[in-house]
């Protein structure tokens, strides 16, 4: 058993023990980024630690996590858009070069990020924005959550 749920985040989710699941998908767990510096970033989890690529998965659940992947996007951009009315646009990304499974990055991206900042990846964002605890995923952020949620459920019951 682990004992922290970030050392094992599909596992834990697959248990029902990892705080940041926002809903169970198709294909995946939607869940609230450990860091919210771009308020509503999200990641997409697949649901089997032992998948590494998107062309691990068969034709079929790859098509479902994609599905979910422009689930997940288009819940964040609809939440994030009632809640700050500088949003912009949502950046959705799969890399994998820091953790081995196969997960999707969804960024909230502002007007109001540094002049500097705004068109250019978040990787570029300084380290320290990475680790403050002013913007770590806290009960502050309750609302956004509730707000991605509220749109993951819309969105499924049209699909």
């Amino acid at each position: 058993m682990v004992d922290d749920w970030r050392d094992d985040r599909i596992g834990s989710a697959l248990r029902g023990a990892n705080p940041t699941v926002l809903r169970r998908l198709d294909a995946g767990f939607a869940v609230i980024g450990d860091v919210q510096f771009l308020p509503g970033y999200s990641v997409l989890l697949v649901d089997d630690p032992e998948v590494q690529r998107l062309s691990d998965l068969p034709r079929g659940k790859r098509l479902a996590f994609l599905a979910d992947m422009d689930r997940l996007g288009e819940a964040v951009e609809r939440a994030c858009r009632r809640l700050d009315p500088e949003f912009r646009r949502v950046n959705l990304e799969i890399l994998g070069n820091a953790d081995p499974f196969l997960h999707v990055h969804v960024w909230p991206r502002f007007a109001w990020e540094p002049p500097d900042l705004v068109r250019v990846p978040v990787w570029l964002y300084a380290r320290e924005h990475w680790h403050d605890p002013a913007t770590a995923l806290g009960p502050q952020h309750d609302e956004l959550r509730a707000a991605i949620g509220n749109e993951l459920d819309a969105l499924g019951a049209v699909s």
